[in-house]
This record gives C-alpha cells, structure tokens and sequence, in this order.
C-alpha cells in the first residue's frame, strides 16, 4: 500500500499506508449528533440534515463482535485492540470515560442498492472533556475499502490503528488544530484546538492529512502479506500433526508480533520519559508521573510517597515498616469526576498492613501483579480504610503496584488499576511498570533533593534577614525579598531597621557583591555589624568608616554596597550617607511625586581608604522612602537609568497598603522573570511624631529631681488620656531617674516622653557606662531597679549617645 506519486518524473512516498475516508462523528453531552462529516453521510448512510440533533445511538448501532474466517482474519487481531471495549455503544452513553477502539458490523439499508447493506466498520472513540457542550469524538473507517485497496496492491496488514505520534517530527498540536475545521466545519478554531489538545494530552492518536483525503494512519510493520500467512499456518499445521518442529518462517511471524508489542513499550516507556522531569518541583513532578501513564498504560494511577518525601526531610535507611506512613500525593483517573476523590482523597496518610501486596511492593522493592483482585482480597484492602468502602472500585480489576526507589530506596509506590473491560496486566506490563517506576523514581528524587536543598537554603536565608515589625516610632515599614534564580536562593542581598534612642529608627539596605554561600556569609557578618554600631548610635558617614575598617579585616574578596539612612520623626528629618549603593526614592505626600535622592556616591565597602559623607534632607508627615538593591532596576544590556524611572514612576503609584506598594513596585519591574540578581526592597512611610506627642524636661542633678520627675509625668499622662498608665510609669520613671542622678558627673538630666503606637520614655545622661540587669540578694541595697524596669515593661534597653548613654522603656498604651 506504500503507493507513490509520480510528478515531474519523481516518486513522493507516502508517509503511511492505507489511505481511506474517515467518518468524524462528533456527540454532545446530551448524546445527540453535533457534527456529521461527508466521510460520515458515505459510511453510514445517513445526510449531515437528518443526522445533526439525533440520538448517535440510533445512527452508529456498531455492535457484536465478527467471526474469525479467512475473509475477515486479516483484521481479526483488531478486534481486541488494547483491550478497550467491546462495542461503540458503551462509549456513546457514557459508560466509558477513556478512550475505546473496536470493530463491528452495522446494517445500511441506505447503501443496498451496491449488492451488500453490511458494513464492516473500524472506529476509535475519544471521550472529550472541559467547558465545551462536546463529549465523544468518533472516528470510522469502511474496512471493506481498505480490504478492496490491500487486495488491489497485494499486500496486506495485521491491523489498523492510529498511529502514534511519538519519535516523528509531528507538527502538533497547533498544526493539527489549524487543520482539524477542514473536518468539522461547523467548529471555530478555538474550539477545534481544545478539542485536538484533549485528543493528543490522552497519548493515544493522532490524525495525518494527505493532500486530498483525511485519514488513519497505518504503520507500516512489514507484516507478510495474506497468502504467505495462509501457507505458513497451513505448514505449521502439518508440521503439528506429525509432530515435527515449527517450521522457521512461522517462528519468524510469531518474533515478528513480538517485536511490534515489545517496540510499543519502549515507545511508550520514551514519551513516558520525556513528559516527566520537566520540573524540579516535587508537586508537579508526582503530577506528571500520573498524567503520563493514564488511560495509556492504566485507567487508575494512586501515587504514595513517605512522609519524609513530602515534608523534605531525611529518612531513616533500612527497609520500610508496619508503621511507615504513605502519603497519597497523586491519583488520576479515568471514572467520572469525583468517584475516587471522595473515597480516597489526596494528602491522607496512613500506613499499610504485612499482609497487603502495598507491603510487598515497598518491603521488596519489586512490582507485584494481580492479575484480578478478588472479593477477598478487595475484602482485605477495604478493611485499611475507616467508614469507606472501596471494595466498588477495586474487586474485578487487575492490579500492578510498582515501586518508586531510587539507589535501592523505596520513595514511594504507584497503585495502578485497569477497568474490568481492559485486559488484564501481564509479565510484560509488569517489566514496563519496573521500568516506567525506575524511571519515575529518579526523577522524584532529584526533585526531592532539590526541594531538601532548596529548604535548608531558603531557612538560612530566613535566618541571616531579620523580622523587621511593620511599625517603628513614627514610621511605618514594608520590605521584600526575591531571590535571583530558584537553584541560587542564597544571596548577598539585605535590609535591616534598627531602633535608636529619641524615637528614631535606622533604615538600611546592602548588597554583597556575588552569589552563593559565601556571599551569604559576607552579608551575615556586615548586618550585624550594622546592628552593633547602630546601636552605639554613630552617625552614618561614622558607621559606613567603620563597616569599611571591618571589611578590610575580613578580607578583600568581597566588596559590598550599603545606604544607611536615620529616620527622626520628631523633627522630621533624614540623615543619609551611601557606599556605592543606588540612590533612594522619596515619594512626597503632599503632591504624589517621586524623585531619587541626590546623595554623594561613596565607594563600597572594602575598598578602603575613602571617605563617606553624610547629608540631611527634610520630610513631611506621609512621605514614603524606597530602597532596593540594584538587582531590581538593573538589567543586563540596559541602561540602569532605564529601571531607575521605572521604580521613580511605580514607586508614586497611589496603593491601598505598604504591601500593594511593593507588589506594584515589583511588578512593574519585572522582577520575577528574566532578571537574575537578588533583590532587596524595603519602603517607610514617614509618618512623623506630632509637637503635642512630645514632652520633655531638664532635670538638675540632684535628688529632689526625682519627686519632680515622678510629678511631671503622671500631669503629662492625665493631660494625654493616659491616667491609667501613671502609677506605672511613674515607678519606672523614678527608676531610671535615680539611677542617671547618681552616675552623670556634670550635664543635667533629660527625660523625654513619646506618645505614639506605645508610651516611650527616655533618660539621658552624660555617663558613658552602661547598666546592666543584675541578681539582688536579700541584703543587697542595689540593683533592683532594673529589675523592676524589665517587669514592668513592655520593652527596654540601653544605648550610647555622643554625650553618654540613654536608658529607656515602653509601656502598651491602653485600648480605647
């Protein structure tokens, strides 16, 4: 049937054998004809006007299996073409939910004016599924006409089927939906496509186009032609009588058949293969690994994983016990929606009996087969399952559990279950699930061990970046960080947020130079660096110095960028040095614009040897400053300027929260594709500390300045609202008073009071050592006052200033 075609004086073969008119049939949910093509209205009889809105089991009555004799042997084998059904009839009303294939014979009385109204017909049927009114698509084909043709050519073929689009340069999907309207006229494109792409999702067929006709594709297996096959049976049966050995030819037929069966499993094995691993993502990749083999290989695919898999954790080595537990992560399968989920639900774990072929499976590592599983034994597996009876969608069926093990390791196990229709899992299908399992099993692993690995470095990074709450003294704060890549999730990048004495926070973003652990490392060290000096409350061009001495210490493999920058929202002020960093942007509250700030460059930390300068720039109430790393506006090829106007422009976009307003940021740069660089991102809102929020005296350095302390606070907290706060504060006040009186030397004492998300009260004085929390013993006279303090507060500390030091503490304001 390989038949060229002679043009110009060349011969074009023909990529398939046995062209003949296909019939396309396509039946809604309701079970009536929504599309009858002109292959249909010549093999059934019937006109596209009296078929379109008619019940398809009226026009395809295809039922009842053929006799196996000389005239139809030659499509005999066919008739139980992988095992899927028995008549069209079961597809057509719904009883089969994958796809079937069959022959039968169907009467015609329309077409008995050609001597016969028999009609032997071959058909596929493809259950389709989704939004669309669809439901089946049919396929048929006269196999008196293609009987008539391999006659004609002399030749013939074993059987006809699709064929499968695996190792060939198939267009695809797109191509056969650009083509598939030219059958079903009355389909759009669209429609057309999603159709196709449910037909080629299932594994099974694919459709070729000649020039001319549209027709099944027959593989050409070089299968002896009719007659050789009728005299090979014919010697072997003589041979049989007198008991003499098969003659070879026939041996030959017979590895011949064997060889079809054995390359259809390593087709399938290697698309099986290119579907899986697509992703190291553990979730997607189990869902891949049961895609991949329903309704092809199974009609139900259970996938069961250990505990530890799921939870990317290590697991104890040795084999598997009674009291392992097995996560489901994955079932897929072909019955009607919802029949398996509510009886054996993804996520639930339970561990599996000795006496279960499950056991068997993950003890032993090898595939156990049950050819049908017996009312007893669906008896025993139903018994696992707690006020759920099972036993319904399991007895009759043939069973293959396969296991999921990677370098002699049982991750888990695939409970695959075909339909009583379809023929029962063999040894053969037993070697395919071996394989297709090794295979799987691989691949889960290595998305296992990415999901392990990208844990541990996803927890480091959670610990080296801090917490920052999202409200300070008179600011408000909203931060953001994207790792580069997905197999680097460890980076350099950070932000920071430090409280200092007189209400004002410290904002800081950082950038170590390079990737990876050591970067990580590098970062680390410089944060806590920051914290430290921070906290010694040096001015910023003085920390970025320091920081640089550091880094000098540590080495010189690293540079690193920095901006520093102290919030005062009493007096509504920012105080800025950079090292190298990119610029900050203020967005001003008053009119929505957004500029970067002018600021003196600097160089980065661990060069060396240069000066930082620091400059102040004055905010109003509502004012918002972002900071970022430069992995965020900077792109490879481009222009930096060109991210920089895009983060001034989406940085002034109005949003309903600080969080929107980093979404909004991150967005409109494109951050989470295309750019490979960490990327840090922390916005203030500067909300400022209102004059009438703010008390404050000077306090002699003498003993009676205590009475006075303890007076002036408990009239500042009647006047604010917050009588029921006095008793306490005025202890804690007279605490922290006593203490500054005994140890200043000559600079008076100053007490502040701050009214804002919390009570803030702060004493300063001109001593630079710093009090500690000490154990008082029953005859001790001292050291109970901060102990006191650290009772009776919400938070306190310690700082030093450039005059000496600042003891303070919070008290939670009182719901209104």
């Amino acid at each position: 049937m390989d038949r060229g075609t002679e043009r110009d004086g060349a011969v074009t073969e023909h990529a398939a054998s046995g062209r003949i008119p296909l019939a396309v049939v396509v039946v809604d949910r309701e079970g009536l004809v929504s599309h009858w093509s002109s292959g249909a209205r010549r093999l059934f009889g019937a006109a596209k006007e009296e078929a379109i809105g008619r019940a398809a089991v009226d026009l395809l009555p295809v039922s009842g299996a053929l006799p196996e004799d000389d005239d139809v042997s030659l499509y005999g084998a066919y008739s139980a073409y992988d095992g899927l059904g028995h008549d069209l009839e079961t597809s057509l009303d719904g009883r089969l939910y994958y796809p079937a294939a069959g022959r039968a014979r169907l009467t015609v009385p329309e077409r008995s004016e050609t001597g016969s109204d028999r009609v032997d017909v071959l058909w596929w049927a493809y259950p389709l599924v989704g939004p669309g009114p669809e439901r089946l698509l049919v396929l048929g084909a006269d196999v008196g006409r293609l009987q008539q043709e391999a006659q004609e050519e002399d030749t013939g073929y074993e059987r006809v089927a699709p064929g499968f689009a695996l190792h060939t340069d198939f267009p695809g999907a797109e191509e056969l939906a650009r083509r598939l309207p030219e059958i079903l006229p009355s389909m759009s494109v669209e429609e057309s496509a999603r159709i196709v792409g449910q037909i080629l999702e299932l594994g099974y067929p694919v459709l070729e186009f000649s020039q001319n006709d549209r027709v099944p594709v027959t593989p050409d297996w070089g299968v002896p032609r009719r007659a050789e096959r009728r005299a090979r049976r014919e010697r072997a049966a003589r041979a049989a009588a007198q008991g003499l050995p098969l003659p070879r030819e026939y041996t030959d037929e017979a590895e011949d058949l064997e060889y079809v069966a054995v390359r259809e499993r390593l087709e399938f094995l290697n698309e099986v293969s290119g579907r899986i691993g697509t992703s190291l993502d553990l979730s997607r990749t189990i869902v891949e690994v049961s895609k991949a083999v329903v309704p092809r290989f199974t009609d139900v695919a259970g996938t069961y994983l250990r505990e530890q898999v799921v939870a990317g954790e290590g697991f104890p080595e040795g084999v598997p016990d009674t009291t392992t537990m097995w996560h489901r992560v994955a079932l897929e399968h072909t019955d009607e929606p919802g029949r398996w989920e509510d009886v054996v639900p993804v996520g639930e774990a339970m561990p599996f009996p000795a006496h279960t072929p499950f056991f068997q499976c993950m003890t032993t590592g090898d595939p156990v087969l049950v050819p049908r599983i017996s009312e007893q034994m669906g008896h025993a597996i139903a018994s696992q399952f707690e006020k759920r009876d099972i036993r319904p969608l399991i007895t009759g069926r043939s069973m293959l559990v396969v296991p999921l093990k990677a370098r002699d390791v049982v991750l888990g196990f695939m409970i695959l279950l075909r339909h009583p229709e379809r023929v029962e899992f063999n040894d053969m299908d037993r070697v395919t699930g071996a394989e297709l399992a090794a295979r799987a099993g691989l691949v889960l692993d290595n998305a296992r061990m990415y999901t392990y690995q990208e844990s541990v470095a996803e927890t480091l990074q959670d610990s080296m970046l801090p917490h920052i709450p999202p409200r300070m003294a008179g600011c408000d704060i909203a931060t953001r960080y994207l790792p580069g890549t997905l197999l680097g999730r460890v980076g350099g990048d950070w932000f920071d947020s430090v409280k200092l004495p007189g209400a004002r926070t410290a904002l800081v973003v950082g950038d170590v130079m390079g990737h990876g652990l050591n970067s990580a490392a590098m970062m680390g060290q410089l944060r806590t660096a920051v914290q430290t000096m921070a906290a010694l409350d040096l001015p910023p061009a003085q920390l970025l110095r320091n920081l640089d001495d550091l880094a000098q210490r540590l080495g010189d493999t690293y540079l690193a960028t920095c901006l520093y920058a102290v919030y005062d929202p009493i007096v509504g002020e920012l105080h800025i040095a950079n090292a190298g960093h990119i610029p900050p942007v203020l967005v001003r509250a008053d009119n929505g614009r957004s500029e970067l700030l002018d600021l003196p460059t600097g160089a980065p930390i661990g060069v060396g040897g240069v000066p930082f300068e620091a400059v102040r720039v004055r905010v109003r109430p509502g004012d918002r400053i972002v900071m970022c790393t430069d992995g965020l506006v900077e792109v490879r090829g481009e222009d930096i300027g060109v991210g920089l106007a895009t983060l001034c422009e989406s940085a002034a976009h109005p949003a309903a929260s600080m969080d929107d307003a980093c979404d909004t940021i991150i967005r409109a740069l494109n951050t989470c594709g295309g750019r490979k660089d960490d990327v840090a991102l922390l916005m203030a809102r500067l909300n400022g500390i209102e004059p009438e929020d703010v008390a404050e005296w000077r306090l002699a350095l003498d003993p009676a300045e205590v009475g006075r302390a303890r007076a002036v606070v408990r009239e500042q907290l009647h006047g604010w609202g917050l009588s029921r706060l006095a008793d306490s504060a005025e202890l804690l006040v007279s605490e922290l008073v006593t203490n500054a009186v005994r140890h200043s030397h000559s600079r008076p004492v100053e007490l502040r009071l701050v009214r804002g998300e919390t009570l803030l009260c702060e004493v300063d004085d001109d001593d630079h050592e710093l009090p500690t929390l000490l154990h008082a013993g029953p005859d001790d006279e001292t050291g109970r006052g901060l102990r006191v303090v650290s009772v009776l507060a919400r938070a306190w500390g310690t700082s030093r200033t450039s005059a000496g030091k600042a003891v303070w503490f919070e008290l939670t304001l009182p719901r209104r």
